[in-house]
């Protein structure tokens, strides 16, 4: 019996030892090199897995199993797509969860990395802090403040269980007739390479000496997003995904200094752009992804499309899908938002490898450099939402930092009829005061484009925050009267007896092609408003725009004026500079033309005639 019993014995050590070796996966340990275990775990998958690592598809296709069975690697939402009208923080989590649990189901256990537009805060999400778009941000020249700013969005984000922001956006806007205009923070490549600090607010300040390799610090960071590469905002006539007209020089002058900057902060991700360069689709481009950005700038996060990009390489868009994905594959993109088309995408490129039109080694790269950021973020050990973080949502802290990005952005473009008789700061206490205009009681309005919805939207039910109207009448003394009138007649004005006004107006809620504007007017009744108060009352106008429009027939009628851009959910911050609790501070970070045949114009230019140039802005002095 004795030696049976042995033999039994050296058996059952010989099994465990085997089941403990099996269960060994380098890449599971996180006290392996992130290289090791991305060698290790790279080495163990299929050509299926590869590419399904490469696929991210809409959280609308994310359905129970369609995850686990293609092995997708990554999950978006576009602008709007949430999991139910004003989801909770709650809700956001479980679904990303459940998302997360079918990703890692499968035999490896990759987790899914998920994506969201965060491109002024959380926008997407009900109740988060909206921050001013970035056309207000340049303004500021503040880069500590905008590197605050992604520390909170990053929390918020993190908040709702994501990882992963498609953010900023370093267009260099050169024409505001671009729809886009809004999320560039300057026409100046300077001032948006100083605005990169935003990377490391989301991701973290990378530590290691080695540039060029993404950064995330951990679970209360997230991966950030450096778009469009490459020259989004110098498209001709700033046609939204058109060509941009430009040599060699003016590309890396103008357009490519912050995509240098980016790098070296470690951002994880880079967005291919939907525009042309003299011609050539960026989605279709091997030498700017694969040559320049890949292995001379030795950028080594991965390359995203955008969505539906590669469809775009053929006009019309998706003529030729096996084409598209063979040259945008081929030119160096990693991962491919193909929202809808996920199968069509995932059959045509695995057919593609299998009869040699795509190496092997392409799908290597790309994959090594996805799982690269997923192991760095540390998504192996913290796959899941962090429930403690649910608070982190539209907290006061942040609406307070959103507060001063706003008081700061304000520029100040006329002061009094007279240098002598400047109008600004408004007196607090005053008998009867106007306050007028399509944008003045109107959140949504405030926010513009990418805020609950792609487009935006009108109203003030659709998330939270404060009005310029409501800021107003909390900021005056209580025994001043505020009449609110968006569109008064000009009996009404005449009869008031009103110690000033404030008329607010500007442009409604807009995203991408939908803003491409050739003609730039104030939309009515604005130009009507603005004459109807100033002819007879004290006014300061206060635009909310995307970008800089035709004023020049209507600022001799205002005593003062105001640009304000799109300041987001805290309006407080409009009434704090107004009033003078705070001063004046903001610097145009654009050119104000003064008509659009001067388009496109840019500091520095030959004829550079403008209303008001490139860094202008008068001040104020706080009240003490």
């Amino acid at each position: 019996m004795g030696s049976v019993h042995r033999a039994t014995l050296v058996l059952l050590m010989f099994c465990l030892a085997v089941l403990g070796r099996a269960e060994y996966l380098k890449y599971k340990d996180p006290k392996q090199s992130i290289g090791v275990r991305i060698k290790d775990l790279l080495g163990r998958m299929t050509l299926a897995e590869k590419i399904g690592q490469m696929t991210q598809i809409e959280r609308e296709n994310a359905t129970t199993g369609v995850l686990s069975k293609y092995f997708i690697g990554s999950v978006l939402s576009g602008g709007g797509s949430v999991p139910s009208s004003k989801a909770t923080v709650a809700a956001w989590q479980s679904m990303v969860n459940e998302m997360q649990k079918d990703a890692m189901s499968t035999r490896l256990g990759i987790p899914i990395i998920y994506g969201i537009d965060a491109v002024h805060g959380h926008n997407n999400v009900y109740k988060a802090t909206v921050f001013p778009h970035n056309v207000g941000l340049g303004a500021t020249r503040d880069p500590e403040l905008v590197k605050r700013i992604g520390e909170a969005t990053a929390l918020e984000v993190r908040a709702t269980g994501i990882p992963y922001v498609f953010a900023p956006c370093i267009a260099v806007c050169r024409d505001p007739r671009w729809g886009r205009c809004y999320e560039s923070y300057s026409e100046d490549p300077n001032v948006v390479r100083s605005m990169t600090t935003i990377i490391s607010g989301l991701q973290g300040d990378d530590p290691s000496d080695i540039k060029g390799r993404p950064y995330v610090g951990g679970s209360k960071k997230v991966a950030a997003c450096a778009k469009h590469y490459v020259g989004d905002g110098g498209t001709f006539m700033g046609i939204n995904e058109g060509n941009t007209i430009i040599d060699n020089d003016g590309l890396m002058t103008i357009h490519m200094p912050a995509y240098y900057n980016s790098i070296i902060r470690g951002v994880s991700t880079i967005m291919v752009s939907y525009n042309s360069w003299n011609g050539k689709k960026m989605h279709a481009n091997h030498h700017l992804i694969t040559d320049f950005l890949k292995n001379k700038l030795k950028f080594r996060g991965f390359v995203i499309s955008d969505w539906e990009g590669i469809d775009r390489i053929t006009t019309p868009q998706h003529l030729n899908y096996s084409y598209s994905i063979e040259a945008g594959v081929g030119a160096g993109i990693d991962m491919i938002m193909v929202p809808f088309a996920y199968t069509e995408f995932i059959d045509g490129l695995t057919s593609q490898v299998k009869n040699n039109i795509i190496p092997m080694s392409r799908i290597d790269d790309a994959v090594y450099r996805i799982l690269r950021v997923k192991f760095t973020m540390g998504l192996f050990e913290n796959p899941y939402a962090d429930p403690s973080l649910m608070g982190e949502l539209g907290k006061q802290e942040h609406r307070e930092i959103a507060r001063e990005a706003v008081r700061k952005s304000l520029v100040l473009l006329k002061n009094g009829k007279s240098a002598y008789t400047p109008l600004l700061p408004l007196p607090k206490k005053a008998g009867k005061i106007l306050v007028a205009g399509s944008h003045a009681d109107n959140l949504g309005n405030q926010c513009g484009g990418w805020t609950i919805t792609w487009q935006g939207l009108t109203g003030n039910d659709n998330t939270t925050g404060t009005t310029i109207l409501s800021a107003i009448k909390s900021t005056v003394d209580p025994s001043t009267q505020v009449v609110f009138s968006e569109n008064p007649d000009s009996t009404a004005v005449d009869s008031g007896n009103y110690d000033y006004a404030i008329v607010v107006i500007g442009e409604p809620p807009y995203a991408e092609t939908f803003g491409d504007s050739l003609n730039l007017t104030i939309p009515a009744p604005g130009p009507s408003v603005i004459q109807t108060v100033c002819k007879s009352v004290k006014c300061v106008v206060v635009l909310i725009s995307g970008r800089p429009l035709v004023v020049e027939p209507y600022i001799g009628a205002m005593d003062a004026f105001v640009a304000a851009w799109l300041p987001g959910t805290e309006g407080q911050g409009v009434a704090d500079v107004l009033f003078g609790d705070y001063g004046f501070s903001g610097k145009l970070a654009r050119t104000w033309f003064k008509s659009v045949d001067q388009l496109p114009m840019n500091v520095g230019d030959k004829h550079y005639d403008p209303l008001f140039p490139f860094g202008f802005g008068l001040t104020t002095q706080a009240k003490k």
